[in-house]
């Protein structure tokens, strides 16, 4: 498998999740970045603007399996991990696998569940495993989570801590449809519903050899230098109150070099770079406070920081990537 066939994998599960959702072709695209370089995303809009009906979109057009958890006040964190509950006939404890224990997790409105809840999520994400009663249980590969969560409900609601958004590589906002979008989309769930009707077109042996190999992509050094001084400049920002972390230049590294596929390419340019600052770096940013309230906003800011950043012309890194 090369950077070709990643392509292709990618295009056919774009071109199926295109036959429930109109448009939003930039949050298909990021979601693809996600699942490629095996992440997870946040999708984060108002009521009824379709983030379940795209979760589900991905997780139908995967041969994978899939399980969706309704995130409640109520809801205990071993609902999610699962239990060891006595059976009575072995005469013995035995482990019961909670939902987490799936290819793909689609944790609904995630914001709704205490942190006490959204906690035992931290270790799931980030070491593809979950401990439970001093026994460590590792998730199957590949491992996604796709979470939803309501900008503008408040009642019930507990935020998303720093910790827990660090751990999502995108945030994607899908925004309301244009109004030929709206007429489509009338359109289309006249009679049916679409997502009843799409089969898997990527098996789950494709989607780990894509997860592998995607980290070929060539990055020049000057390419590494600029998404470094874009960090940086997050860290010192007099309007930023927490810059990135190492762990989310990381992520930006990842991010890039999937879209640099999906565009195509096997190397990556500082277009790939200015197309995933603000879905990779937005929701790790805190704006201080009194800027906030100000009416600053965290994508003008990182606008900001990326016209102040010179840019690498196109003769530097095409020249280390050619030779």
């Amino acid at each position: 498998m090369n950077v070709t066939d990643i392509q292709e994998v990618a295009e056919k599960v774009k071109a199926n999740i295109q036959k429930v959702i109109i448009g939003k072709d930039e949050a298909i695209d990021h979601l693809l970045v996600a699942l490629i370089s095996s992440g997870h995303v946040l999708l984060e809009d108002v009521p009824g603007t379709g983030k379940t009906l795209l979760a589900k979109s991905l997780a139908k057009s995967l041969d994978c399996s899939f399980k969706r958890i309704q995130f409640t006040p109520d809801l205990l964190p071993t609902d999610v991990t699962g239990i060891n509950f006595y059976n009575t006939k072995q005469g013995d404890f035995e482990f019961r696998p909670g939902p987490i224990f799936s290819n793909i997790v689609l944790a609904d409105e995630i914001n709704r569940a205490t942190p006490r809840t959204q906690s035992s999520l931290l270790e799931c994400m980030e070491e593809r495993q979950t401990t439970i009663d001093g026994e460590t249980h590792s998730l199957e590969r590949p491992f996604m989570v796709i979470a939803t969560q309501n900008p503008v409900e408040s009642q019930g609601t507990f935020p998303l801590p720093e910790a827990q958004l660090d751990r999502f590589l995108v945030k994607v906002n899908l925004g309301y449809p244009s109004k030929e979008e709206g007429v489509n989309i009338l359109k289309r769930f006249k009679e049916n519903n679409p997502l009843e009707e799409i089969e898997p077109v990527a098996s789950k042996h494709e989607l780990i050899g894509v997860q592998q190999l995607y980290s070929k992509v060539h990055v020049s050094e000057d390419m590494l230098h600029y998404i470094i001084d874009i960090i940086e400049k997050t860290r010192v920002s007099p309007k930023i109150q927490l810059g990135i972390s190492p762990r989310g230049s990381q992520a930006l590294l990842k991010a890039v070099q999937v879209y640099a596929i999906l565009k195509g390419r096997d190397y990556v340019s500082p277009d790939d770079v200015k197309a995933m600052v603000k879905p990779v770096l937005g929701h790790r940013l805190i704006i201080k406070p009194m800027l906030i309230s100000k009416g600053n906003e965290i994508g003008s800011i990182l606008d900001e920081i990326l016209e102040a950043t010179p840019v690498p012309t196109e003769a530097e890194f095409i020249k280390e990537f050619q030779s």
